[in-house]
């Protein structure tokens, strides 16, 4: 399927911008754009919600932000949880560049999203915003009803950069006999910085997010000494998928790291863990977040909402919300 025309109209304003290559001075400059970009495309707050409650959580040089956003209708009743990890090359990206996003997610899933505000590089490079992720599960597990959720169900999710972070907390949480994680929400998500896939070389430039942009965040989060190949930066390369919570892989047909998503989906599959995933037609990294833009962006969250739903058992909302003209690609069910 050719590239989404909404998809298409928005790369052509970068590019009339003169912002279709990611040529970032610094980490500062980065973080400024994809603030920028999100304030343009899905302002926070602009979404309701059911409620917005801010949690301090204590790390090694200070505090985060852990931010809770309740489903419309249930501002007080213990809910499944998802833990979220936001996008941005583990060098930018913030609770306000995907609150928009997080909103969406709380209302169709109907589950009281927990988004984690994790140290950023250079300042913090790997793996300060993985032990991040760690103690934001750790803290959510132990104290349930202080974030109004019910510990069997709460999964993971992330988004790009973010969707490693969820996806190696999986494998660590796994290996450490807990806290267990029902499910695993793989958004557009980042599974190898070390290999390089068709997707990624077809399309390295053009397509939102470009390898230059990827090579200087890698730069600036990578310390040296530590192999790209390791299963924490690219839990693709990971020998073994047994045990891993069951996963629901969503990618665009036009993000460079769809084949990523895919083979992940395929090893997860593999090692017989329940997985499902969809390549979303004509879709670019990031798109979720753009639903002002890529209208269609908000039939694939009401898919995800859906499948959600159903995970965690929770009843569906009425069917008239999904738009039945539109049909992703299945990758695996």
């Amino acid at each position: 399927m050719p590239l989404d025309r909404h998809a298409r109209r928005f790369l052509e304003m970068l590019a009339a911008a003169g912002q279709s290559r990611g040529r970032y001075d610094d980490a500062l400059d980065r973080r400024a754009a994809l603030t920028n970009l999100a304030d343009l495309v899905d302002p926070p707050g602009s979404e309701p919600i059911g409620g917005v409650r801010e949690h301090l959580m204590a790390v090694s040089d200070g505090h985060i932000s852990l931010r809770t956003y309740s489903p419309l209708g249930e501002p007080a009743r213990v809910l499944p949880g998802i833990l979220f990890f936001h996008g941005g090359g583990w060098v930018a990206g913030s609770l306000e560049t995907h609150d928009g996003l997080c909103r969406r997610l709380s209302n169709e899933t109907g589950c009281r999203v927990i988004a984690v505000d994790y140290r950023l590089a250079p300042t913090h490079p790997f793996p300060f915003g993985l032990a991040d992720a760690i103690a934001a599960l750790n803290t959510v597990t132990k104290n349930p009803k202080a974030f109004g959720i019910d510990p069997a169900r709460l999964g993971v999710a992330g988004d790009g950069a973010g969707g490693t972070l969820a996806a190696v907390l999986c494998r660590i949480a796994r290996d450490a006999e807990g806290p267990a994680i029902a499910f695993q929400l793989l958004l557009c998500p980042i599974l190898d910085v070390h290999g390089e896939s068709a997707a990624r070389r077809e399309l390295a430039e053009g397509y939102f997010l470009d390898s230059e942009t990827l090579r200087r965040d890698l730069e600036l989060y990578v310390p040296g000494g530590v192999e790209l190949s390791d299963m924490r930066l690219s839990p693709l390369c990971a020998e073994e998928f047994s045990g891993l919570p069951p996963a629901f892989i969503h990618t665009g047909q036009f993000d460079p790291f769809s084949d990523e998503g895919e083979a992940y989906a395929q090893k997860l599959g593999g090692f017989g863990v329940p997985v499902h995933g969809r390549a979303h037609p004509g879709m670019i990294h990031y798109f979720l977040c753009m639903p002002r833009m890529i209208p269609y962006a908000a039939e694939a969250m009401r898919i995800i909402g859906s499948e959600i739903r159903y995970a965690v058992k929770l009843p569906q909302l009425p069917e008239r919300r999904v738009h039945r003209r539109i049909r992703p690609e299945l990758i695996r069910a």
